[in-house]
C-alpha cells in the first residue's frame, strides 16, 4: 500500500512538472536579453531550407530586467489596457453578484409556473458558445447605442446564466427545516436570504467570482468584435499587438497578466472545488 502511494506521488509530480513547464519557460524568457532571445529562436525565423534547431532555456544565461523596464516605463499603452481590463472585469463581477445571486435564490426557494422550463432555458443558454449569439448581441448593442463602449461588454456578461446555475445548486442544499425555523422566529424573506442563504452560499459565491475573473480577465472575442477604438481594448488584446515587435516585451507582459489570475485561483481554489462538485450534483 505504501509503495502504491509513493508511485501515485511520483506520477502526480511528473504531471505537475509538465503542467508548470510552459509557465516556467514564459517566466524565464521574460528575463532574456534581446540578443539571447533572437539567438535561441533564430532557426525558426530563418528561411526555409536552412537546417538548425531552436533551443530554449528555462533559466536565461544573461538575465536582465530590460523587458520589464521597457514595459512598465516606456510602454504607456500597457497601463491603459490594464486599466481597461479592470473597468470590465470588476463591474461584471459586481453585477453578477447583484443580479445572479438573488435570481438563483428565487429559483431555489420558490415554486412557480414554468420554473423547470426556465431552468432548462438557462442551461441551454449556458451551453451556447459566444459565436452562436454573436450576431444577435451585436444587433441589440447597436440598437442600444452602446457598441464601442465598455458597457457593451459589461451588460451582457452581468446577465450570464452560468453563475445562476452554480448558485442554484448551493441554495437548493440549504435545509428547509432551517428556513422554516427562521420563519417561525419571525424572520422575513430578506433576512433569511441575508443571514442564512448568503453565509451558506459563500463557497458558490467565491467560485463564481474566481471563474468570472479567469474568464473576463482574458476576454478576447467580445472586445475584438464590439470595440473599434484600440484605446478601449483590454489587456488580452494588447499581447497580440506587441508579439511581432518584441518577444521579450511580449513575455514580460504575459507574466504580468498571468499573476492576477494565479493569485485569484490560488485564493479561491478550495471554494472552486466545492462549486464544481455542487454543479454536478443531481437534485
Amino acid at each position: 500500500m505504501k509503495k502504491f502511494f509513493n508511485i501515485n506521488i511520483i506520477v502526480l509530480v511528473v504531471f505537475s512538472v509538465f503542467v508548470w513547464l510552459p509557465v516556467a519557460m514564459i517566466a524565464g524568457g521574460s528575463f532574456m536579453s534581446g540578443d539571447e532571445f533572437s539567438q535561441n529562436l533564430s532557426p525558426v525565423l530563418k528561411e526555409a531550407g536552412e537546417e538548425n534547431t531552436a533551443r530554449w532555456s528555462v533559466i536565461p544565461q544573461y538575465p536582465t530586467l530590460r523587458p520589464y523596464v521597457e514595459l512598465l516605463i516606456d510602454t504607456p499603452g500597457f497601463f491603459v489596457m490594464f486599466w481597461n481590463t479592470c473597468k470590465i472585469v470588476f463591474p461584471v463581477l459586481a453585477g453578477q453578484l447583484l443580479i445572479c445571486v438573488p435570481a438563483s435564490w428565487g429559483f431555489a426557494r420558490y415554486n412557480f409556473r414554468f420554473k423547470n422550463m426556465l431552468l432548462v432555458l438557462y442551461m441551454a443558454l449556458m451551453l451556447m458558445p459566444f459565436q452562436v449569439t454573436m450576431v444577435s448581441n451585436y444587433i441589440v448593442l447597436d440598437k442600444l447605442k452602446i457598441l464601442n463602449t465598455h458597457i457593451g461588454i459589461i451588460l451582457p456578461a452581468v446577465f450570464s446564466t452560468f453563475p445562476v446555475f452554480i448558485m442554484y445548486r448551493f441554495f437548493r442544499a440549504v435545509p428547509a427545516a432551517l428556513m422554516e425555523a427562521a420563519e417561525t422566529d419571525g424572520a422575513g424573506e430578506f433576512k433569511i436570504f441575508i443571514y442564512i442563504g448568503l453565509p451558506m452560499g459563500v463557497p458558490g459565491i467565491v467560485s463564481i467570482i474566481v471563474l468570472g475573473f479567469l474568464e473576463y480577465w482574458s476576454i478576447i472575442e467580445q472586445p475584438l468584435i464590439f470595440m473599434k477604438d484600440k484605446f478601449l481594448w483590454p489587456l488580452s488584446l494588447f499581447l497580440p499587438e506587441i508579439a511581432s515587435s518584441s518577444g521579450g516585451l511580449y513575455l514580460a507582459a504575459s507574466v504580468l497578466m498571468i499573476i492576477p489570475s494565479m493569485l485569484i485561483f490560488l485564493f479561491g481554489q478550495k471554494y472552486l472545488e466545492k462549486g464544481i462538485r455542487a454543479s454536478g450534483l443531481k437534485e
